[in-house]
């Protein structure tokens, strides 16, 4: 396979799993700035997806101050915002249009139909459409986009970068999300126990924005605490947006790949997956949480330009 049409499966890819985790953070600080808030050092929960994605500066200089109407537009349908959700489409359409000999008639039909759906709704104005229904709409699209690549697409090179994109993208939203939420609740974050309300619901907001608050109340009795939330989502294998589950999926990808220029992506990859399964929580506590995710987010950064210099960049 030439090195740009893999490059532009494994990025469409990236950007719709972009999209959609814009999505999820979006509706849960939503949700959250609607309760009683005390945000840290003047920051509320709206300004919870501008930290993450770093765009806090980007914004501040076109509006001068955080307005929530504003913000959601700025995340959701800003043409000019390369960080926002309309943006993320409307690349992974494109590199989904250059791809389309190598990819499904269900794969493209969803992701061209996704694309069509957004301008449509960039027309008629987040508020008028709803926030929430906004979101839904979008992760239901990239469940069905998912879904048609598993259940359509060869399992060949072009399957494996475009499992490649997706995995690599949501190991890092997971480390973001975990350490943003960590750091907003402060001295609370290391509560066990129920007594703090607003711990309860920002971390219950956590699971739900990972999809991950069924497994959490199958696996643990106690309510959400930082020690139970970091454990599943880090090192969980068998929670699907967990660091865990990431690393082994991406480290089985690339060393199905045949010859020896991926050697460096390889290897690091399957120093992630090691040092995640051999790692107890309480290892990564006696650390430090925040330390430890400061650690992890440049490395899965780092595993990206490998794979980018091994498979993507023309020889």
């Amino acid at each position: 396979m030439l090195s740009r049409t893999a490059s532009d499966l494994y990025w469409m890819s990236r950007y719709l799993e972009r999209a959609e985790n814009l999505a999820r953070m979006l509706d849960v600080s939503y949700s959250l700035s609607l309760m009683p808030q005390d945000g840290r050092e003047g920051l509320d929960e709206m300004a919870m997806p501008l930290l993450i994605t770093g765009t806090l500066d980007d914004y501040l200089a076109r509006h001068g101050k955080l307005h929530a109407d504003r913000l959601l537009h700025f995340f959701a349908l800003d043409a000019t915002n390369p960080a926002s959700i309309y943006s993320c489409l409307g690349a992974a359409r494109a590199g989904a249009h250059a791809v389309r000999g190598r990819i499904t008639a269900d794969m493209w039909e969803n992701i061209n139909s996704t694309w069509l759906e957004i301008r449509g709704i960039a027309e008629q104005g987040i508020g008028r459409y709803g926030m929430s229904r906004f979101c839904e709409w979008l992760k239901e699209r990239s469940h069905l986009f998912r879904g048609a690549t598993y259940g359509t697409i060869m399992r060949n090179d072009a399957f494996r970068f475009i499992r490649l994109g997706t995995f690599i993208e949501r190991a890092d939203n997971t480390l973001r999300l975990l350490d943003a939420r960590y750091e907003m609740l402060g001295d609370e974050a290391d509560a066990v126990s129920d007594s703090s309300a607003r711990g309860y619901y920002q971390w219950s907001a956590l699971l739900r924005a990972l999809s991950s608050f069924e497994a959490y109340t199958e696996i643990y009795r106690d309510a959400p605490s930082a020690r139970n939330v970091a454990e599943m989502l880090l090192l969980r294998a068998d929670v699907p947006r967990s660091l865990r589950a990431c690393t082994e999926e991406i480290d089985q990808t690339l060393a199905s790949f045949p010859g020896t220029n991926g050697y460096p992506a390889q290897r690091l990859a399957a120093e992630l997956d090691a040092r995640l399964r051999y790692t107890g929580i309480n290892e990564i506590l006696e650390e430090g949480l925040h330390e430890w995710l400061n650690e992890s987010i440049p490395l899965v950064a780092q595993l990206g330009n490998e794979i980018h210099s091994s498979y993507l960049e023309a020889l």
